[in-house]
């Protein structure tokens, strides 16, 4: 394995990838990928800020804090036109039925399939059936409902991509399922995942919601392969659909840049901390809230501040109670300036 980097700045794609595996393994350390059924709070957590994740992606202006709302109580808190309640809440509802879909790397799925035909059309109408009862897309056919492919032909994007005609979709589709339990242990799964997510949208098999149905699906097909949802988020948004245009053109490396570091995340901010308790060691990453709290860390390790050990990949491991008695010491007397750091 290539030994990740020691000193700052930001980490290469295959740094990233190796990270995500090691994350992996701290995970198996910790009992690894539970089911919702098992942990309802990590996987409840992940739910809030991905359906606001990725309705937001898509122009929904619901914040945070209304999505809670909404999901935790069926309040529609805030002054939105329903339309965006409805989307939410639509999305909340198949990202559910996404993660009841989690399983360990060891597990085998069902004959070999990651998703089937039925599967994609049934995420389609969760997503979208709520919002289409009401607010339907201009001139939409009704061959076209709910988890039913789409019956015209959709122009030129700006970037030149050009979906194929609708008479192909089916046979697209087809092959695009196909190629998914094929070559598995050729490629690493975010990669090959990624490439997925990148030729779902590049098809765009649905009259609308294909950008929301798409990283429902890439969610699936990570929880089935045993990583955790990846939650896209709107501040990446820019990046995120010039990625999907690289991946039109061939080049799969943007997205599964992006893709391996909302994985990443995922592992440092909801699934590691909770389930490692507080004596159980830990990345640096998974014990600060983004990547300027884990340097600030990595430097109170390296001026021997913070009590830590050295892992795999070269990286430092501490503890959660490490932390905390680090954070109890800093300028005693006053409160400690913000550095990321995940509070106890």
């Amino acid at each position: 394995m290539v030994i990740l980097q020691t000193h700052r700045g930001r980490p290469s794609r295959q740094q990233i990838l190796e990270q995500v595996d090691l994350g992996v393994s701290d995970l198996a350390r910790a009992g690894g990928l539970p089911v919702p059924a098992e942990n309802e709070a990590i996987w409840r957590d992940i739910w809030y800020e991905e359906a606001h994740a990725s309705t937001a992606i898509e122009g929904n202006t619901l914040i945070l804090k209304e999505v809670r709302a909404l999901l935790d109580e069926g309040r529609s808190v805030g002054n939105k036109e329903l339309r965006e309640y409805l989307e939410v809440q639509a999305y909340a509802n198949a990202a559910r039925w996404v993660y009841a879909q989690a399983r360990t790397p060891e597990e085998s799925v069902p004959d070999g399939v990651l998703l089937t035909l039925t599967e994609l059309r049934h995420i389609h109408a969760l997503a979208v059936g709520p919002v289409w009862e009401l607010f339907p897309p201009d001139g939409l056919d009704p061959a076209e409902g709910p988890g039913s492919f789409r019956r015209h032909d959709i122009a030129q994007f700006p970037d030149g991509m050009v979906p194929p005609p609708f008479t192909q979709v089916h046979a697209a589709i087809t092959d695009w399922l196909d190629a998914l339990g094929s070559d598995r242990a050729a490629t690493h799964p975010i990669v090959r995942i990624a490439a997925a997510h990148g030729e779902f949208e590049r098809i765009h098999p649905f009259r609308d919601g294909n950008g929301r149905v798409g990283r429902l699906i890439l969610n699936l097909l990570l929880v089935r392969s045993g990583y955790p949802p990846a939650v896209l988020r709107n501040k990446i948004r820019t990046a995120y659909l010039k990625a999907l245009r690289r991946s039109d053109a061939g080049d799969q490396g943007p997205l599964t840049e992006i893709v391996a570091r909302a994985v990443k995340e995922s592992l440092d901010r909801f699934l590691l901390p909770s389930l490692a308790g507080p004596t159980r060691l830990l990345p640096l990453s998974a014990l600060a809230l983004d990547a300027r709290g884990a340097r600030a860390l990595r430097a109170a390790v390296e001026r021997g501040r913070l009590r830590a050990v050295k892992g795999d990949g070269d990286r430092w491991l501490s503890t959660r109670e490490w932390v905390d008695a680090y954070r109890s010491t800093r300028r005693i007397g006053r409160p400690p300036k913000a550095d990321g750091v995940r509070p106890a």
